[in-house]
């Protein structure tokens, strides 16, 4: 983690992503964290809508929902993004995609989840020539933006992501409604795709994974690919668990040109239908493994709504297991927010992003369009 030095206003607390198994994950996790749950959800009906539920400190890990985003972005061990643009035939670059997508995907932990972000609150980071910008664009429903771009690859990413957590009784469901689009400028090629959702479980075993169905479509190249996350375990057996299977298939004659099989968290492997050729085409290890928290390379630069800044002084009482401190942190940043929509109903005034332009609609959800066309180098940077 780093806690940078100078005036208390500009001293943020950032640290290491979310990773695989055996790293940083366990410092965040509650004692009795099934406990712990059950207690939260004891007065909260089933089918209810979690988005208002108030989380203690306790709950939290040290960093919101935008940092997690933007870490499934700008985190990796290798440059995934380059081979996507680098590949000779759209099927080679549509190949690469999926691999990226599958990349994206980072561990859950069981009891703990990332602070919800407040209005307006933002997220900047360069990793190499790839810039990230997040903005919380929606406080109530929760949605997220996300712009990247890589101008030296000519490489854009636009995601939408509104989050709706709900209760079952004996599990909570997290659906992340909305689209992520990648585009290879170089090439003409869009590509299109979902996220899958976070499934948590408290019973007969609690355990917290990605589940559910993911579909990359390009129509310029013509080729889909479906995938589908799932955790076979059962009676606190470990299973199959974090599995991945899908294929690679054309749109127009749905001919299956690839399938796809392995543990998101481990290895995953493609196998051509054609010939049999059976190829890894992603390891955990090697993408998410041995990550590092990003640093601060100017604090001058810092926007006061940089979601490392915002909770810095939650994510201390955290760090530290201060829960008092830290529930007063969290109590002060979102009576604040409170105080300035007060101030916005007195005025008249509707708030407006200042990165994005968002409609809705009740067919085609949320969408989020960047003003600008390139992202800014960010004063945060990830060590390469």
């Amino acid at each position: 983690m780093q806690f940078t030095e100078g005036k208390e206003e500009t001293r943020l607390v950032l640290t290491k992503p979310l990773t695989i198994d055996g790293e940083s994950n366990t410092d965040y996790t509650a004692p009795n964290p099934l406990q712990l749950v059950l207690s939260l959800f004891k007065n909260v009906m089933p089918g209810s809508d979690l988005t208002r539920l108030q989380l203690p400190p306790l709950f939290n890990i040290p960093k919101s929902h935008l940092q997690c985003f933007g870490e499934s972005v700008y985190c990796v061990a290798s440059d995934i993004m380059s081979r996507c643009n680098s590949g000779e035939s759209p099927l080679d670059r549509f190949i690469a995609v999926v691999t990226w997508s599958i990349s994206t995907v980072r561990p859950v932990i069981f009891g703990v989840a990332p602070y919800n972000p407040i209005l307006g609150e933002t997220h900047h980071v360069s990793r190499g020539n790839l810039n990230v910008l997040l903005e919380q664009v929606s406080h109530h429903p929760p949605v997220s933006a996300l712009h990247a771009t890589d101008e030296g690859e000519n490489v854009e990413m636009i995601w939408c992501h509104h989050l709706t957590p709900k209760f079952y009784g004996t599990s909570v469901e997290a659906e992340l409604h909305g689209k992520r689009v990648l585009k290879l400028q170089n090439h003409g090629e869009t590509y299109v795709m979902n996220s899958p959702k976070v499934l948590i479980r408290f019973l007969p075993f609690p355990w917290a994974d990605w589940v559910g169905n993911v579909r990359i479509q390009c129509q310029e190249s013509g080729l889909e690919a479906e995938l589908c996350y799932r955790n076979t375990s059962f009676l606190g057996r470990r299973g199959n668990q974090r599995s991945i299977k899908g294929k690679v298939f054309e749109s127009s004659s749905l001919k299956t040109l690839y399938e796809i099989d392995g543990q998101w968290d481990r290895t995953v492997r493609m196998k051509n239908i054609n010939n049999g050729k059976d190829t890894v085409i992603h390891n955990a290890k090697e993408v998410i493994s041995g990550l590092r928290a990003p640093i601060v390379k100017d604090t001058r630069e810092i926007w006061a709504s940089e979601s490392a800044l915002v909770w810095s002084d939650v994510s201390r009482g955290i760090l530290s297991k201060s829960w008092e401190k830290a529930k007063e942190a969290k109590k002060a940043v979102e009576e604040k927010q409170r105080e300035l929509q007060r101030e916005r109903e007195s005025r008249e005034e509707n708030w407006v992003p200042k990165h994005f332009t968002v409609s809705h609609s009740k067919e085609g959800g949320w969408e989020c369009s960047p003003i600008q066309k390139w992202v800014p180098e960010a004063p945060i940077i990830v060590p390469l």
